[in-house]
């Protein structure tokens, strides 16, 4: 990985878990568990993936057991952003056999769903290696998930886009219109921002891309442009300011899309539509 990887503080992870636990223990709690097995039975399971990927989400692991039974202890077998194969132990969990699997089902979720975007993101950083292009991703997040899904990207070699809407400006084609041009919509910006505040504008022609450049942008985004259109773009701008790739990115164009000479290659499929990878938890 290219820098390294900064892991959400538990103060953020836990109430998102205790959300998840809360959801699946209802108002009886594992009822199933409590009547199968005696209050004192002790178990040791391993958590596995059933197909290769990179691992990620064993922190909200971690954390769906410790929260639920602080006694039970959890022992990383692997790090958060390792590839992983079949059947190789993530983590190991020992304690209250009723703890473990009233936990597991939300550990496993959050296991599985993290590693597959992990996995989705590192496949596009893979095809664009050797470029300078870099794999980011979106605000198209799971509700309520977007700290741990953008981690995710992290774990996968991505890097991350802005957060929120209030960590960075980025004038889309409605604040455009509704501000009634380019031009007006970036000078309000700048005549109100804080010097600390990057400022992005997306662009879908090539004229507007030099009235962008003009005023003096951090970041221009690249919104659908063809091969031939980036690589124009790449010229035009000169350095002048990042560009960002957008649109269209697949396994199959995103070298393609890397080989123009864009900065970034942005990404909403990494996070909305990645697959959960299967993952258990073996006794």
């Amino acid at each position: 990985m290219p820098f390294p990887l900064r892991t959400p503080p538990f103060l953020l992870v836990e109430p998102i878990v205790r959300r998840a636990l809360e959801e699946d223990l209802g108002r009886a709690g594992d009822i199933t568990s409590d009547l199968v097995l005696p209050a004192g039975q002790r178990a040791t399971a391993k958590l596995v993936l059933r197909k290769p990927g990179i691992a990620c989400g064993l922190n909200a692991a971690e954390a769906a057991f410790h929260i639920l039974d602080g006694s039970v202890k959890v022992t990383l077998e692997v790090r958060d952003g390792s590839r992983a194969e079949p059947a190789t132990a993530l983590l190991l969990v020992q304690g209250s056999a009723r703890s473990i699997l009233a936990a597991e089902r939300v550990a496993l979720n959050f296991v599985g769903r993290l590693s597959g975007v992990a996995t989705a993101t590192r496949a596009l950083v893979d095809a664009v290696a050797g470029t300078k292009a870099r794999i980011v991703c979106t605000r198209k997040t799971t509700p309520g998930l977007r700290i741990l899904e953008k981690y995710a990207v992290r774990c996968g070699g991505g890097t991350n886009h802005r957060y929120g809407l209030d960590d960075g400006v980025l004038i889309k084609d409605n604040h455009i219109v509704a501000a009634g041009g380019l031009t007006h919509a970036v000078e309000r910006v700048f005549a109100g921002l804080g010097h600390m505040v990057k400022v992005e504008v997306e662009v879908d022609t090539l004229a507007h891309l030099q009235e962008a450049l003009f005023l003096g942008v951090d970041t221009v985004l690249l919104d659908n442009m063809s091969i031939s259109e980036l690589k124009q773009a790449v010229k035009m701008t000169a350095g002048r300011a990042a560009l960002e790739a957008s649109g269209n990115i697949t396994l199959e164009t995103v070298r393609a899309i890397a080989e123009t000479g864009v900065d970034y290659i942005s990404s909403g499929a990494i996070t909305h539509s990645a697959p959960s990878l299967d993952v258990a938890l073996d006794f």
